[in-house]
C-alpha cells in the first residue's frame, strides 16, 4: 500500500448668419412747382435735404457691408488656420515610420538565441548517490521533539542509525534490504493515544534498487522503543505494515498499539497514524532533493 503526496466628437454648432438687410425709409416725392419765372426755394431745400439722408442711409448700409464681409473673413482665416495647425500636429505626431540608424559601423545590440536552461528537478538529486550530497541524519530527516499534523501531535521517541540494514529488519524484509544493495537505515519512533509507529527509511544507490526493494517487501521494519515509548508490535502481535519509495530511498512503517492490542481493519486511529508518519517522511526526502536543487540553481557551475 502507497503514500501519496508531495499543485465618444459632436460636431461644433454651426451659428446661422443672417444676410445684411439695410433699412428701408419711404423717401418723400421729389415735388417741383414751376411759377412764372420764380424758382421754389423751399421745394428745392427739401429736395436736398432728402437726397443727403439718402447718402447717409447708403454710407451706414455700406459700412456695415464691409464690417460683416471683414469679420467673415477672419472667421475663415481662423478656421484655416486652426485646421492648418491640427493637420501639421497629426503629420507631426502620427508617423508610424520608424527612422533606421544610417550608421552602421557602430555596435548594434545582440540578443542570444540560446534559451536558458529549466531550472533544476528536484528528483534528480534524491534519485542517485552521486547527485544526493546532502548530509543526512536522523535528526535532519527527523527533526523537532514531535511531529504535528492538523490537531494531532505526536511524541517523538528513540531514533538511531545504521549500515548493517538488516538489523532494523524483520521478518523476511532484512535479505530484501541487502539483496538490492542498502547502505544504510534511519529509523524514528513516534506515539500518540496509545498508538506508536515507527518509520525506517533505507539508502540505496540508484532508484530503481529502491523501487525493486519495495515491490519485493517482506516482513518489516523493527520497532524501536525507548525515550518514552514502550515496546510494540512484538512478536504474535498483529500491526499494521506498509511501503513505498521516492528517489533512491524505500520507506517502511510499522504501527500498532502500546498495549499489545491487534489491530484490525476498523483501527481507523492506527491507518491514520499510518498516514500521517508516512506523508511526513515522503515529504522529508522530497525537502531534501528541493533543497539541493535550490542550491544549484543559486549557484550554477562553471562554464566548461
Amino acid at each position: 500500500m502507497s503514500f501519496g503526496g508531495p499543485q465618444w466628437p459632436q460636431e461644433p454648432h454651426q451659428q446661422q448668419h443672417q444676410p445684411f438687410q439695410q433699412p428701408y425709409q419711404q423717401q418723400p416725392p421729389y415735388e417741383q412747382s414751376y411759377d412764372t419765372g420764380t424758382p421754389d426755394w423751399s421745394a428745392l431745400a427739401e429736395a436736398s435735404e432728402a437726397r443727403a439722408r439718402r447718402r447717409r442711409w447708403l454710407l451706414i448700409g455700406g459700412g456695415a457691408l464691409a464690417t460683416a464681409a471683414i469679420g467673415t473673413i477672419i472667421a475663415v482665416a481662423i478656421v484655416s488656420a486652426n485646421k492648418g495647425g491640427d493637420d501639421n500636429k497629426a503629420s507631426a505626431t502620427g508617423s508610424t515610420t520608424p527612422e533606421l540608424p544610417t550608421d552602421t559601423t557602430k555596435p548594434q545590440p545582440s540578443f542570444s538565441s540560446v534559451a536558458p536552461p529549466p531550472p533544476p528537478n528536484p528528483m534528480d538529486f534524491i534519485s542517485t548517490v552521486q547527485k544526493d550530497k546532502a548530509p543526512l541524519t536522523p535528526e535532519s530527516l527527523f527533526p523537532g521533539k514531535q511531529l504535528t499534523v492538523g490537531e494531532r501531535v505526536y511524541k517523538k521517541g528513540a531514533t538511531s542509525s545504521t549500515t548493517n540494514c538488516a538489523t532494523a529488519a524483520m521478518a523476511g524484509l532484512g535479505p530484501v534490504l541487502q539483496k538490492h544493495g542498502c547502505t544504510r537505515v534511519i529509523r524514528a519512533t513516534y506515539e500518540r493515544d496509545g498508538v506508536a509507529i515507527t518509520v525506517g527509511v533505507a539508502l540505496f544507490d540508484a532508484q530503481a534498487a529502491a523501487l525493486k526493494a519495495k515491490e519485493q517487501v517482506q516482513g518489516g521494519i523493527t520497532p524501536l522503543a525507548g525515550s518514552g515509548v514502550g515496546g510494540f508490535c512484538q512478536v504474535k502481535t498483529v500491526c499494521l505494515r506498509r511501503a513505498n519509495s521516492l528517489g533512491r530511498y524505500a520507506y517502511f512503517t510499522q504501527a500498532g498499539y502500546t498495549s499489545g492490542k491487534k489491530v484490525t481493519e476498523a483501527d481507523a486511529v492506527v491507518y491514520k497514524t499510518s498516514d500521517d508518519v508516512g506523508t511526513f517522511a515522503f515529504n522529508q526526502i522530497y525537502a531534501r532533493g528541493r533543497a539541493q536543487a535550490s542550491a544549484a540553481a543559486a549557484s550554477p557551475a562553471p562554464a566548461g
